[in-house]
């Protein structure tokens, strides 16, 4: 079977739906979004909803702050509740090396606008009270960022997208890339070749498979992380809190559970099992920070991948090959960034001119090197 597109979006997660959509407003008529699983099944189904522009580099700083902008919109542009709410991001440094990195990232983000501040240990318990500030020498707070729930995020990208008659395919994994002459002519999913001009990589931890189809060398790797949800509480805790001295994350949903995560795992790995030694270490830590939760039942608990590259930032944009276009290695940070990325991704696709905002983030950049983005949690 054969059958023509404009584009071919790989990746059924909100990266890859927030660029179809927009490749759809664009004026681009065939879009088809390839998804091997359900939409979200990836680790936009995983994550605990974090936005925020507290970043420690430039590029991602303006990126971040350009997708908080959208956020804050896109309820509206979807037509779609997607349960955004801004009660902040609050990072705690029980460590003065740590404590150094974040005055130094405040500095940075501040001369780009972002409002975030230092707070002492005591202005920390006045934003969270239920905090054990012992050992804790300071943080930042920033009052913008937020969290939405993740699953209204894809779905409301999936339904506008389809209003505008993007093609969403689920459980039709891309075989094969088909590359002629050093350009893109095409993929093979299922048992379908699908002839196209544009083929866009947002395949997230599956993404270096992708890359090796169309016979280019990835940068990324995949890297296990884990996460939890308890049983609801009453509403206590409105931010989300990052211990970056022991990679701690957590917050509470609308539905009160404290959703939340710590890093366990460095090697590469596809594997999304639990395990054991994560709910101790996540276990001991927050208990720590927030004795009150001691007892706390925990529900459930699963696993996402990072899709991590060298600089802890995303790859965006062209590659040496014509019509192969790049959505992915987030780091972690790929549903933070998924409105403003899928913005660009589109125009790039519609224009040919590359954004100066997702200019810094080129294939190519690894050949030279940039600097590494230090804020990756969890």
């Amino acid at each position: 079977m054969k059958m023509k597109a404009d584009v071919a979006v790989i990746g059924g997660g909100v990266t890859g739906l927030s660029i179809a959509y927009n490749l759809a407003k664009q004026g681009i008529e065939k879009v088809v979004v390839l998804e091997k699983r359900y939409l979200g099944a990836g680790s936009s189904g995983r994550c605990a909803g974090g936005i925020r522009e507290q970043f420690s580099t430039e590029p991602m700083i303006k990126l971040a702050r350009k997708s908080l902008d959208m956020y804050e919109k896109l309820s509206d542009e979807l037509n779609f509740n997607i349960l955004f709410r801004q009660g902040g991001y609050l990072f705690l440094a029980f460590n003065e090396d740590d404590m150094s990195e974040i005055r130094e990232h405040v500095r940075l983000q501040n001369s780009l606008g972002v409002g975030s501040r230092i707070v002492t240990p005591e202005e920390a318990r006045e934003i969270f009270p239920e905090l054990n500030t012992d050992g804790m020498v300071g943080g930042a707070f920033n009052r913008r960022d937020g969290i939405a729930f993740p699953f209204p995020v894809v779905w409301g990208y999936a339904r506008a997208g389809e209003r505008l008659g993007v093609e969403i395919r689920k459980f039709t994994e891309v075989r094969d890339i088909i590359v002629e002459n050093g350009s893109v002519k095409g993929v093979v999913a299922g048992e379908e070749r699908i002839d196209c001009d544009f083929v866009v990589n947002a395949a997230g931890g599956w993404s270096k498979k992708i890359y090796e189809m169309a016979g280019l060398k990835s940068f990324n790797t995949p890297v296990k992380h884990e996460i939890l949800a308890t049983e609801p509480l009453k509403p206590f805790l409105e931010p989300m809190i990052v211990n970056i001295s022991a990679g701690l994350y957590f917050n509470q949903s609308m539905r009160g559970e404290i959703i939340g995560g710590i890093g366990t795992h460095s090697e590469p790995s596809t594997d999304v099992s639990s395990s054991f030694e994560f709910v101790k270490k996540f276990a001991r830590e927050i208990v720590r920070l927030v004795p009150k939760i001691r007892g706390v039942k925990v529900l459930r608990q699963w696993a996402g991948l990072y899709d991590m590259t060298p600089d802890a930032q995303p790859v965006l944009g062209e590659t040496e090959i014509e019509g192969f276009i790049q959505a992915n290695g987030f780091s972690g940070h790929g549903f933070m960034l998924a409105p403003v990325v899928g913005e660009l991704i589109a125009k790039l696709i519609a224009t040919g001119k590359v954004d100066p905002l997702i200019r810094p983030f080129g294939f190519n950049r690894f050949r030279d090197g940039i600097e590494p983005e230090h804020t990756v949690v969890g």
